[in-house]
């Protein structure tokens, strides 16, 4: 019995990944099963390779902003986290961010925050601006949350290429369960496919072992990527935050993590995909296992050494006190003593140009 499941995992994988899509049902039996793990790191590493050879993209990071209107039940910057030490980033020191990031070989500037209303859009348009005109070279993407078509649409024509907003289930019931009554588990979505539509390369993601998750849960997560075709996923380990009500839950998994990451190469092998800071936060290795188990993105932090520590997502996050120079040598020598390389590009998806997308809108 324990050879015939072993031979039906393997056959999934190997289904997996020569079509590129699974039954809801299959996805469940693979997800509870997370069997067979290195064989299905071996193909997701294969694939990679494939598309992107031994090079791991980097993006730089810049928290900009600890400010949220919103109150999610799991995060350390919800609005009502009365513990919170609270910032915003001025244009100059957002611009310090991009000048030191460049010199170290950044092309790819990731500016992210909270959902804070000072950032109207025309501040934004601003930002963006400054750093297309500075760094014409460089890809810009923006996670700041929920906002109207029309506020995504102008981000865009200004300049911004990219897009980040983690779904963090596609599953109604559950997203209830992470969020208060005011959020809209529609308007995510419709932010989501309002991005693809405008053209921007897009981003979505979850948390692997999020509180009332379930294999089902999972597998609707993978059935709305395979019909969302995002450029990106970001998927990293639930963890707790002492001052939210998921205090007390607990921490998802390393083994998961890894195992969703080697499906979600499988099932769209141009994907870029971080080994997000998170698992480094949970295991000393994590963000090296991520890259063999078919990641090919590291995101180090530019934001400045002092605010750090106060884009506390999750606790005992890693890296809120190297200086960015630090943190990217230290990657660097991570990523050779596994046979991979910190590449000094963009990282645009392949079969994804810049021109061909900007084609979708005049």
């Amino acid at each position: 019995m324990q050879n015939y499941r072993r031979d039906a995992v393997r056959k999934l994988i190997d289904k997996l990944s020569e079509k590129h899509r699974l039954s809801r049902e299959e996805w469940s039996l693979l997800i509870e099963s997370q069997g067979e793990r290195e064989y299905l790191f071996r193909r997701a590493r294969e694939l990679s390779r494939q598309y992107y050879g031994n090079k791991v993209f980097t993006r730089g990071l810049i928290e900009f902003t600890n400010y949220c209107k919103n109150n999610c039940y799991y995060c350390g910057i919800r609005r009502d986290n009365k513990e919170a030490v609270r910032y915003r980033l001025t244009l100059e020191e957002i611009m310090d961010c991009c000048s030191q990031g460049y010199e170290l070989g950044f092309r790819t500037f990731v500016l992210q925050g909270g959902e804070d209303g000072f950032y109207t859009d025309d501040k934004i348009v601003e930002i963006i601006q400054e750093i297309k005109d500075r760094y014409p070279d460089c890809a810009l993407t923006l996670s700041m949350g929920e906002r109207e078509n029309d506020s995504y649409l102008r981000f865009y024509k200004t300049g911004a290429d990219r897009y980040l907003l983690r779904h963090e289930t596609a599953d109604s019931r559950h997203y209830a369960k992470l969020h208060p009554p005011e959020l809209s588990f529609k308007h995510r979505m419709d932010c989501l496919w309002n991005l693809k539509e405008i053209g921007y390369q897009v981003g979505c993601g979850f948390m692997v072992g999020s509180p009332g998750q379930t294999k089902e849960t999972l597998a609707e997560d993978m059935l709305f990527i395979t019909e969302l075709q995002p450029d990106m996923v970001g998927i990293g380990p639930f963890i707790p935050h002492h001052s939210t009500p998921f205090a007390e839950e607990i921490q998802g998994s390393l083994e998961q993590t890894l195992y969703l990451l080697g499906l979600l190469r499988l099932l769209k092998p141009n994907l870029l995909l971080p080994a997000t800071t998170a698992l480094g936060t949970i295991d000393p290795k994590g963000r090296e296992k991520g890259i063999l188990a078919g990641a090919n993105v590291v995101m180090p932090n530019l934001s400045p050494v002092g605010v750090r520590k106060k884009y506390e997502l999750y606790d005992n996050k890693i890296c809120t006190g190297d200086e960015a120079a630090e943190c990217r040598q230290c990657l660097g020598r991570r990523m050779e003593a596994i046979g991979y390389e910190l590449a000094v590009d963009r990282g645009d998806p392949v079969n994804c140009p810049r021109e061909a997308v900007n084609r979708k809108i005049e």
